[in-house]
């Protein structure tokens, strides 16, 4: 019999499996079980893995929540660009714009406080990454994803897209002040 001729019976299913054959099934059956339950572990009692909630939205619906949060809570504006700083009391819902190329508006928390925070992408995929605190989450288009935040560490915070956006991908950069 030769390698390149078909085998004579096609129901491979019906031989006998051999010892060796058997255990590497079962070893690779065991792995697979075991990281199906490590990966469960890790989302509910590792801190690395965030639970959101994602809503179908509009730009239009959502640019009309985030402007009237900005107009209610702004405390100054930064950068050439004038982009605004907000500072939201706790517990409320804030909101961030992720567009070409830029995160709107600028978010200033106070420590150990909770916030629920809303972000969209108004035209293109976006990541939203907060440095140092490993935070990652992709920001979609036509999607609201809303995320339960309590800063713990006073600081600046940065704000960076790691899903590669177009040409100025580089420059798209924002920032969280806590207090």
């Amino acid at each position: 019999m030769s390698a390149i001729l078909p085998p004579s019976e096609r129901l491979w299913w019906k031989h006998p499996l051999d010892r060796v054959e058997g255990t590497w099934i079962a070893i690779a059956l065991a792995w697979c079980l075991t990281m199906f339950f490590m990966m469960v572990g890790w989302h509910i009692y590792g801190k690395q893995n965030l639970s959101t909630e994602t809503y179908k939205t509009t730009p239009e619906k959502f640019s009309a929540k985030a402007q009237a949060m900005v107009d209610k809570y702004t405390v100054r504006t930064e950068t050439a660009d004038k982009i605004p700083v907000v500072a939201p009391p706790a517990g409320s819902d804030v909101y961030i714009v992720a567009r070409l190329w830029n995160f709107w508006p600028i978010l200033e928390l106070e420590k150990d406080k909770t916030y629920r925070l809303h972000l969209t992408a108004m035209d293109y995929n976006h990541g939203f990454s907060l440095q140092p605190a490993n935070i990652n989450i992709q920001v979609v288009p036509g999607y609201e994803h809303v995320v339960t935040v309590t800063p713990n560490q006073s600081g600046t915070y940065s704000v960076v897209c790691n899903e590669y956006c177009g040409i100025g991908h580089h420059t798209m950069v924002g920032r969280v002040y806590v207090k």
